[in-house]
């Protein structure tokens, strides 16, 4: 005889089904998961991203010493910014509102706050040339099946020096 020809028995394919049954439970366990992680991962990557576009434009904001110009203001808390004077000059508050809705999206919501590092220290800096600016990026994440949904931030900081 040159080989078996009996074929494969009840139990052998009944365990082979058990086996490859098994196998995708795990993988319908696993989607599910990396598809949330995957979300949140995106909604992170786009809050990163609205941070740092606020950060630079206030960066990219004139405070300079001569001419005496100051497009930047301080943060006056929660309430909406006032800007005095002509242009820049003479302004004392910060030109950057609240959103509390980026782009339309209430998902996310921005908030810059400008800080005088003059009499407060900013990252252990006491200097009337310096101001920090902290950029906040809230989002909502939705729940996972049964659980609610939760708010995230996003927090960027940038110390900026008069030019």
């Amino acid at each position: 005889m040159l080989g078996n020809d009996r074929g494969l028995t009840l139990v052998e394919i009944l365990i082979a089904l058990v086996v490859i049954s098994v196998g995708l439970v795990g993988v319908a366990i696993v989607v599910p998961v990396s598809s949330e992680a995957i979300q949140q991962g995106g909604q992170l990557s786009r809050a990163t991203f609205l941070a740092e576009q606020t950060l630079e434009q206030a960066r990219m904001t004139a405070w300079t010493a001569t001419p005496a110009m100051d497009c930047l203001g301080v943060s006056a808390g929660a309430a909406p910014p006032t800007p005095t004077g002509a242009g820049c000059h003479g302004s004392t508050l910060s030109r950057f509102p609240d959103e509390p809705a980026v782009g339309g999206d209430p998902t996310y919501r921005r908030i810059l706050r400008v800080v005088d590092c003059s009499a407060a220290p900013c990252a252990g800096v006491t200097d009337a040339a310096l101001r920090l600016v902290t950029v906040v990026v809230t989002y909502r994440t939705p729940g996972a099946a049964g659980q609610p949904s939760a708010d995230k931030a996003v927090t960027l900081e940038w110390l900026v020096s008069r030019k």
